[in-house]
């Protein structure tokens, strides 16, 4: 290489020098640049630029004075390659930063650094609205081990999931307290603080439309009712304020019925019936047509089957008001009845059979309305049709904490699984200790099979005047459900006036 483009070659370095704003070696840089700057280089050479410029210089005359031949070309080398190595250091000092330029940081890892930066947080999630009160109308004892307890755990569901405060009024029927009205609990509980209402019985109609009128901006539930049922007889679309909620207990009445002639002996079965209306006509059917394919399933005659309603007039015992519901279910025993259904809110069906058992009778019980109510005679129990009001009321709770809720008319069907009650169900059946596995495997087969409330009374169906509810192959509607208006053929017992 011609020594006189050592000058030119350092200048090109130093330019990625400066651009790269770093120190680096020469020979590093030589090396990586090689390719590039020899080009760069050899048309220098070929214009002969630089050759001028080192005569500009004029060493020449210096060197013919002191200095003669070779040496001053050798002379003008060292001094101008010291004099461009030297302008190339202070070149790339002068480009350089006092600290180096920071690499790219690291990638993030899972693990935290001593110093973590601050990271954004999220907005903080808002609080769910809730209510602060509601009122709780029971028609008996919040602890009957039937009706009224199923709905006081019902609104123990909303204390817990909401944490609001229930105010309870229990005894609430004409004989226990026969000079307050549902309207005027409703009114008392509305100035306690109460947001919503739940009135949880049929009998409470008359008082609870009143409250719903009076109080129009306190959402009210009236269980088991008819005013928000649009194709209904009862229906009050001015009451914008008042729904219903009811579950589907035919199922569990259908099931009661088969785990009961399934288990019988005799055929022989008692039903223990409250007071004569469409929800209790209704129900009893269904444990009527259940008892009715069970027996036949064990390959009974259903002519040998005595399916026998009595009503006591009520709920439950009213002394002096309703028949003894002790009585009866002695009286169904001793006319040779072997299993007793319970339809009333009070255990006494279960009790009698407890001690007529104990005594060495073989006889059998089905609960009504409460989950545990086999409790009371665990070792008689077959089973219990349930309901389990809590997932019902604290949505319908949640609704009126959100300025959500609305005047509807819910039947609420269970949630079953291969024949088995699933736990966030509405109503369901409880299998009891005296259940054997033969009619548990049974219940649950026959219980499968439905699809839907009304496949329960597919025909052919009559009733006992010889009307017919449902042909051959059909199914009834909704509404003839609801407002059943008689018992079936086939039951004995009175089917009151509609």
């Amino acid at each position: 290489m011609n020594k006189a483009f050592v000058f030119p070659y350092f200048v090109c370095l130093s330019i990625p020098i400066c651009y790269k704003n770093v120190n680096l070696n020469f020979y590093f840089l030589i090396k990586l640049n090689n390719s590039l700057f020899g080009a760069i280089i050899f048309i220098i050479d070929k214009f002969s630029i630089f050759i001028e410029f080192f005569e500009i210089l004029n060493f020449s005359l210096f060197a013919e004075k002191y200095i003669g031949g070779k040496m001053l070309q050798d002379i003008k080398f060292k001094f101008i390659l010291g004099l461009l190595v030297s302008s190339a250091m202070i070149l790339a000092v002068a480009c350089s930063s006092d600290t180096p330029e920071p690499t790219p940081a690291p990638a993030p890892t899972a693990e935290p650094t001593a110093e973590p930066t601050a990271e954004p947080t999220a907005e903080p999630t808002a609080e769910p609205k809730t209510i602060e009160k509601f009122g709780m109308i029971l028609v008996g004892p919040r602890d009957d081990k039937g009706w009224s307890q199923a709905h006081f755990e019902g609104g123990e569901a909303i204390e817990k999931a909401m944490g609001a405060e229930m105010i309870v009024a229990d005894f609430i029927n004409p004989a226990d307290s026969p000079n307050t009205t549902v309207a005027q609990v409703a009114a008392d509980m509305i100035d306690q603080g109460a947001e919503l209402i739940f009135a949880t019985s049929d009998d409470m109609k008359d008082g609870i439309l009143e409250a719903a009128a009076a109080h129009p901006e306190i959402p009210m539930i009236w269980s088991s009712g008819d005013s928000a049922f649009a194709d209904g007889k009862g229906y009050k679309p001015e009451l914008e304020n008042l729904g219903n909620i009811m579950g589907q207990m035919e199922f569990g009445k259908y099931m009661a019925g088969c785990a009961a002639a399934s288990e019988s002996k005799s055929g022989n079965i008692g039903f223990l019936g409250p007071l004569i209306n469409d929800e209790t006509r209704r129900l009893t059917n269904a444990a009527y047509i259940g008892a009715r394919d069970c027996w036949v399933d064990k390959g009974n005659s259903i002519t040998d089957l005595n399916f026998e309603v009595i009503w006591i007039g009520f709920w439950f015992h009213i002394p002096g008001v309703t028949l003894d519901p002790t009585t009866v279910v002695n009286d169904f025993y001793d006319s040779g009845v072997d299993v007793v259904i319970s339809h009333i809110d009070t255990p006494e069906a279960l009790t009698v059979t407890d001690q007529r058992a104990a005594d060495g009778e073989d006889v059998l019980v089905v609960g009504y309305d409460y989950e545990n109510s086999c409790d009371v005679a665990p070792s008689v129990c077959i089973g219990v049709p349930y309901f389990n009001w809590g997932p019902s009321y604290v949505e319908a709770a949640e609704n009126v904490a959100n300025d959500t809720f609305s005047a509807e008319w819910t039947w609420v069907a269970p949630k079953l699984e291969n024949g088995v009650t699933l736990e966030d169900s509405m109503v369901g059946f409880k299998s009891g200790d005296a259940m054997s596995s033969e009619t548990s495997e049974r219940v649950s087969k026959f219980a499968s099979e439905l699809d839907g409330i009304a496949s329960i009374f597919t025909g052919p169906i009559n009733y006992q005047d010889g009307t017919v509810m449902s042909e051959d192959g059909s199914t009834p509607s909704l509404y003839d459900i609801w407002y059943t208006s008689q018992l079936l053929e086939g039951m004995t017992g009175d089917s009151g006036g509609n």
